[in-house]
């Protein structure tokens, strides 16, 4: 690959936040261990993981095309590839066919359940771009978004729908929002000047991380009877001790008065959360 391929490669994947896939792939990945009971298929694992970069690129892609004229307005974000031309539309747009392309592939190639559902979870991701817009639930969207994973991966294991994966669920999209809430602490000003609905703008930011505890609160109850339900043993509750530990963590680094560390409590602690969940879970499946 030319230095000048390595560059254009190095700005997509940056405009998607590639990295951002360490919050929901790990939790698709416990699923679909808890629900193999033990190591799922080779094939099975491949096609989740196609399924799951696909989708999210999809929606990365889409929503910096639905944000093009808000990132260029909003300092923290104008310097992004669409606003400042690093990537044309047309490109954008070719990433979002081809990525939506690779989700329903994988689903095809999983079972006729994910198939038949991968429309579903298409528009689940893309809509969320424009949820801000009319609602402050647009935390709750974006963590549907996330939540899908699990439960996807558990129908590309089982080819049905279960009830605990959908706990699973519940509990990513709790997390998702919470986390999501206190990242949107930094766009508090620009938010309200431009009619963007947010928690925080909505109801301040002080009441705002009230709901991002209470949200993170849930997510903890969830994880714990995810476990009951499936049958977990002693490593998956330690592992759901460390992750509260760590939301415990993120919550207590961000006030209303001091966002100073927010991405420290949004990329490092949640990077953490998602991985611990899924190595205790590996720990108590496998061994």
């Amino acid at each position: 690959m030319s230095v000048g391929a390595a560059r254009k490669v190095g700005i997509v994947l940056e405009m998607i936040k590639f990295e951002h896939t360490v919050f929901a792939l790990p939790f698709a990945l416990a699923s679909a261990l808890v629900a193999a009971n033990g190591l799922p298929a080779w094939r099975t694992l491949g096609w989740i993981l196609v399924a799951m970069v696909g989708a999210r690129s999809a929606a990365m892609a889409f929503n910096r095309i639905a944000d093009t004229r808000l990132d260029a307005l909003n300092p923290r974000t104008a310097d992004r590839a669409l606003p400042r031309g690093l990537v044309s539309i047309g490109g954008a747009w070719t990433l979002v066919a081809v990525s939506a392309g690779l989700l329903v592939s994988a689903a095809y190639m999983l079972n006729p359940l994910a198939f038949a559902l991968s429309p579903l979870a298409l528009i689940a991701v893309l809509t969320y771009s424009y949820s801000k817009r009319f609602t402050s639930f647009s935390h709750l969207w974006l963590g549907l978004c996330l939540g899908i994973a699990p439960v996807g991966a558990w129908v590309a294991v089982r080819g049905e729908i279960g009830f605990a994966p959908m706990v699973l669920s519940a509990a990513v999209m709790l997390w998702t929002a919470g986390f999501d809430i206190i990242y949107s602490l930094q766009d508090l000003d620009f938010d309200r000047k431009t009619g963007l609905i947010s928690l925080p703008a909505r109801i301040g930011p002080g009441r705002a991380l009230l709901v991002s505890r209470l949200f993170h609160t849930g997510t903890v109850a969830l994880l714990a009877r995810f476990g009951v339900l499936c049958g977990m043993g002693t490593f998956y509750y330690a592992g759901v001790v460390l992750a509260a530990v760590s939301l415990v963590y993120e919550q207590s680094i961000v006030s209303a008065n001091d966002i100073s560390r927010v991405n420290a409590a949004f990329f490092t602690a949640n990077g953490f959360v998602s991985l611990v969940v899924l190595a205790f879970v590996a720990a108590d499946v496998l061994l």
